[in-house]
């Protein structure tokens, strides 16, 4: 396995770009540590794909340098960089076998009889192919077929790291998750380099260690799921994680409060002050899951209406006005609620405040 950086890493499709919407990727500084699992999660069209095929050499960035454990492999082709690659479609030979498609990329490698045998065994049983394994691939479902081209690329021990292009996209739902789950226990177990890029913030979330977060072309944050979700460093983060999203209401300061549709919001200590400092346009955000909602008014609570109430089985989404911002709130499936009026409740400690978009620390 390996440490793969990139270093001010940018691209454009076109040549000669003066300018950041000339950019599918704009430029980054990037580290993926050795034996790490990662996901790139963003909306199509936002760059992760183009990032991806620069890391594996099948495409050569405009700019910057890519390293894999300091060793410069920029203009290396794609099978001179030790890596395993799983496309959104399966890629096998369907006149061959189970076994046959997976010993391919270890016989191709000069590996031995006894070699091929063991570690094909041993990768079909990880994703239970043992039964079919000597089966047609033509014969197969193409769920069966892309869990063979899961198998290709999880086959080699030796690789520097596995890239995974939206892998799961034809998978059956059950299936995905526990392809899903097969995946997180295999890099446990083997301590894999893992990159797995895909618009599914389930998929991302469950699988990976840590989430890289894009849109048009540009890094927005690398973080835990448990950070992504807690404090997005971008409202375009805090829209695009979470169902529902962030709530996010515009704002004003005044003093260590946040002021919205006449209402005053505590913020944590120094947080308005920071805010100030960088200027420009202010909103709070906070997740459904971290508001209250109570029948009676209570310290600090807020009056509003309610709207709409969802019930999805083990918890609800009520949907609250508050001036002229409706907002998200998570409450139990249990809880009563009132007919028309409520009282809502902030945390500051979980409030986020943000100017022009980006998280004020």
């Amino acid at each position: 396995m390996a440490r793969i950086d990139l270093q001010k890493i940018a691209h454009a499709y076109r040549p000669h770009p003066s300018k950041p919407a000339d950019y599918a990727l704009k430029p980054m500084d990037h580290v993926w540590e050795d034996g790490g699992a990662y996901a790139l999660l963003g909306p199509s069209g936002c760059g992760k794909s183009t990032l991806l095929n620069v890391i594996s050499g099948l495409l050569r960035p405009s700019e910057g340098r890519v390293l894999f454990d300091r060793r410069d492999v920029t203009d290396l082709p794609t099978k001179e960089r030790n890596i395993a690659q799983v496309f959104q479609f399966p890629v096998i030979y369907d006149t061959m076998t189970v076994f046959e498609n997976l010993a391919f990329p270890l016989r191709n490698r000069g590996f031995g009889r006894e070699q091929v045998s063991a570690r094909v065994n041993e990768v079909a049983e990880m994703l239970e192919l043992t039964p079919v394994l000597h089966k047609r691939a033509q014969n197969l479902t193409a769920d069966a077929k892309q869990t063979i081209s899961l198998g290709r690329g999880l086959v080699r021990s030796d690789v520097t790291a596995i890239l995974f292009d939206e892998p799961l996209t034809v998978i059956d739902p059950h299936l995905k998750w526990l392809l899903r789950r097969k995946l997180k226990q295999i890099h446990e177990q083997y301590k894999l380099t893992l990159v797995y890029v895909t618009h599914d913030q389930n998929e991302a979330l469950t699988f990976a260690d840590k989430v890289v977060v894009m849109n048009d072309g540009e890094v927005l944050q690398l973080g835990t799921p448990q950070e992504l979700f807690e404090r997005p460093a971008h409202t375009f983060i805090g829209h695009f994680i979470g169902s529902p999203g962030m709530n996010f209401l515009a704002c004003e300061l005044d003093g260590a409060h946040a002021v919205t549709s006449g209402e005053r919001i505590a913020l944590l200590p120094g947080l308005a002050e920071r805010a100030r400092q960088r200027g420009g346009r202010m909103e709070i955000g906070v997740r459904p899951e971290f508001l209250r909602l109570r029948n009676e008014a209570g310290d600090g609570t807020l009056a509003v209406k309610i709207a709409s109430v969802r019930d999805l089985g083990n918890f609800k989404i009520v949907g609250v006005r508050l001036g002229e911002h409706l907002l998200n709130v998570k409450v139990a499936e249990d809880q009563d609620l009132p007919a028309e009026q409520a009282h809502l409740g902030f945390t500051a400690e979980m409030t986020r405040l943000y100017a022009n978009g980006v998280l004020v620390g």
